[in-house]
C-alpha cells in the first residue's frame, strides 16, 4: 500500500491509496473474468481464480461512489478547521466531482461548513455547480437551513432561481421550514410564486408542510392565495392536512373556498367531517354568503 501513498509521508492507510488500490482490484477483475469467459480456462483453479476475482469486482463496484471521492470531501463534509481544507487544496482541484458529480462545495454547504465553503469559493469553486439530479450547493445551503452560507454562496454569484429541470432552493427552504433562508432568496428577487412543476408554488410546498411561519410570511409578501399545485390550492393542502391554523390565515387572506381541484373538489369536501377545520370552512362560507346579501 506504502506504494500507493500520495500523501509524501508513506502512510499505510492514505485515501488515495486505497482509491487507487480499488480501480487496479475492479480493473483487474473485470479481464479475469472476461478472460476466462473468452479463453476458457485449463484447470478447475482458474475457474476458481476468476470468479473471486469477479466476486471482488462487484463488491467493490457497489462502492464506486465513495470509492471515487477525492480526501477534500472527506474533509469538508467532517466539517474540519479552516486550515485542513487549506492543506487538502494544495496541489488539487477544487472542482473534482464524485459519479454524482458532487463537488466538496456541494458536501460543505450539506453540512453548513461555512468556513470550508469560503476557502473552496476562494479557491475557485464552481458556485453554481449541479449534480446529475439537479442539485446545487445553494439548495443544499437551503437544506441545512444555513443562513451564513445561503448569503457567502448569492454573494460569490450563486443563481437564486434556475430553470424548472433544477431543484428550487426556495422550495427545499420552505420545505425545512427554514424562514430566514425563504427571505433572502426572495430579497434576491427570486419569484415569490414560482410553480415547480412537483412540488407547486413555495405557499403550496408550506401549508402541505404545515409551515406555519413561513405561510403567514409568504401571504405577508404578497404571494398568490390561490396559487398552488396545478389546479390544487393552498387551501386544498391545508385542508387534507387538517391545519386549522393554516387555513384560518389562508381565508384571512382571501382564499377563494369555491375553488374546485382535478377532482372538481373543493377544500371543504377534504376537511375530516366534524373536525374543527371543516366548522372554520363551514363559518368562512356562512360568513361569505351574508355579505354577497348585503
Amino acid at each position: 500500500m506504502s506504494g500507493f501513498c500520495l500523501c509524501r509521508d508513506r502512510c499505510k492507510n492514505c485515501y488515495l491509496g486505497k482509491y487507487l488500490y480499488k480501480a487496479a482490484v475492479l480493473s483487474s477483475g473485470a479481464k479475469a473474468f472476461c478472460g476466462w469467459s473468452i479463453r476458457g480456462t485449463d484447470s478447475w483453479v482458474g475457474f476458481v481464480s476468476s470468479i473471486l476475482w469477479f466476486w471482488r469486482y462487484l463488491l467493490l463496484l457497489s462502492e464506486t461512489r465513495w470509492a471515487l471521492i477525492h480526501p477534500i470531501h472527506r474533509v469538508v463534509w467532517a466539517g474540519l478547521s479552516p486550515h485542513a481544507p487549506c492543506r487538502a487544496l494544495q496541489g488539487f482541484n477544487v472542482n473534482l466531482v464524485t459519479t454524482d458529480r458532487v463537488s466538496a462545495l456541494h458536501e460543505a454547504c450539506l453540512g453548513g461548513h461555512v468556513a470550508c465553503a469560503k476557502v473552496l469559493l476562494e479557491n475557485g469553486a464552481q458556485v453554481n455547480a449541479v449534480t446529475i439530479d439537479g442539485i446545487t450547493p445553494l439548495f443544499n445551503a437551503c437544506c441545512s437551513g444555513s443562513v451564513a452560507c445561503v448569503n457567502m454562496l448569492l454573494e460569490f454569484g450563486a443563481k437564486p432561481q434556475l430553470g424548472n429541470h433544477l431543484a428550487s432552493p426556495i422550495h427545499e427552504a420552505v420545505k425545512r421550514g427554514h424562514r430566514e433562508c425563504m427571505e433572502i432568496l426572495l430579497a434576491h428577487e427570486v419569484d415569490i410564486d414560482q410553480e415547480d412543476l412537483q412540488h407547486g408554488t413555495p405557499l403550496y410546498v408550506a401549508c402541505t408542510y404545515q409551515r406555519t411561519d413561513c405561510v403567514k410570511k409568504l401571504l405577508e409578501l404578497g404571494a398568490n392565495v390561490n396559487m398552488g399545485k396545478r389546479l390544487d390550492t393552498p387551501l386544498h393542502a391545508a385542508a387534507r392536512k387538517s391545519s386549522m391554523e393554516v387555513v384560518i390565515l389562508l381565508t384571512d387572506y382571501g382564499a377563494n373556498l369555491k375553488c374546485r381541484n382535478a377532482e372538481l373538489k373543493c377544500a371543504l369536501d377534504l376537511a375530516v367531517p366534524n373536525s374543527k377545520v371543516e366548522q372554520v370552512l363551514l363559518l368562512r362560507e356562512g360568513n361569505d354568503f351574508l355579505s354577497s346579501l348585503f
